[in-house]
């Protein structure tokens, strides 16, 4: 039998990150609480453990060459649900868990209300909104079909109820009308910006996902469009972000002549959503 906690500081001590060394540790304590239920507390205090080290030589060379956790283990949590996830969907990330918050205190009394979310991925976000307003008739697009199949995984994971459909934004209109809400956490980060990011996301995470390409508004433009198309009079659009363009995304929508736009701050006093409201 091994020590758990020798375990650990052996795990830690063979992975060559550039994170700080408690990021590292994180990635660890993961590690072994999912594949071998060991929890913190359990290493903490030296548990015995039949788990060797050479179990883990897989997963330790895939976190060197940067590879995200949440893709070794196939999951990551979203408003306290353990989602499936692989390299054809982005990794949920906290601050999207604040555009669900958004979305219920916009509509959670409208138990009917009928949603779309655009460019679904994991479809984190439509099943979870699925769950949390009962009622709700959901509908969920993406353009990939890799990325469907992990979101209709998911909803069957969790009796979502959600209709999954292809569709691209950018060329064809939402196949739903009347909508009380069109939610949308889309492409935006501009090929400029490559540089600046980490290799676990950027050399892992799905760019068809992540960049917009020639113009980050992009998908923006086509939303705006929709949302005036397709939601009810009173309906709500919230999208999440690129921080440093909130007030040319919300201008946006105002040139589809919709109103009570808002630019709203995640949990970093950083400007990550605009919502607004057909007339």
């Amino acid at each position: 039998m091994a020590n758990s906690k020798t375990l650990f500081r052996d795990i830690v001590s063979k992975i060559h990150l550039s994170e700080s060394k408690e990021e590292v540790e994180s990635i660890v304590y993961r590690l072994l609480e999912s594949k071998y239920r060991l929890m913190r507390s359990d290493i903490l205090t030296g548990k015995e453990t039949a788990v060797e080290i050479d179990a883990l030589f897989e997963q330790i060379n895939r976190i060197n060459k940067h590879e995200p956790v949440q893709y070794i283990l196939n999951e990551e949590y979203f408003f306290g649900r353990k989602f499936y996830v692989d390299r054809s969907v982005l990794i949920p990330r906290p601050e999207t868990e604040e555009l669900i918050n958004h979305v219920l205190s916009f509509k959670g009394q409208n138990q009917n209300a009928k949603i779309t979310d655009i460019g679904t991925g994991s479809g984190c976000i439509a099943i979870t909104l699925a769950l949390e307003i009962k009622s709700a008739i959901v509908t969920a697009t993406d353009i990939s079909g890799d990325a469907l199949e992990v979101a209709k995984k998911n909803d069957k994971l969790f009796s979502g109820g959600v209709r999954f459909i292809k569709h691209n934004v950018l060329s064809e209109p939402l196949p739903v009308d009347e909508l009380d809400l069109i939610v949308s956490n889309p492409p935006y980060i501009a090929v400029s910006e490559k540089e600046t990011m980490h290799r676990n996301v950027l050399d892992h995470e799905p760019h068809l996902a992540l960049f917009a390409e020639n113009d980050p508004l992009i998908f923006y433009k086509a939303i705006a469009i929709q949302a005036k198309e397709k939601l009810k009079n009173g309906g709500v659009v919230i999208v999440e972000i690129n921080e440093k363009l909130a007030t040319e995304t919300a201008n946006l929508f105002s040139n589809q002549d919709l109103v009570n736009i808002k630019i709203l701050k995640d949990m970093n006093s950083k400007n990550r959503f605009v919502a607004a409201t057909k007339r």
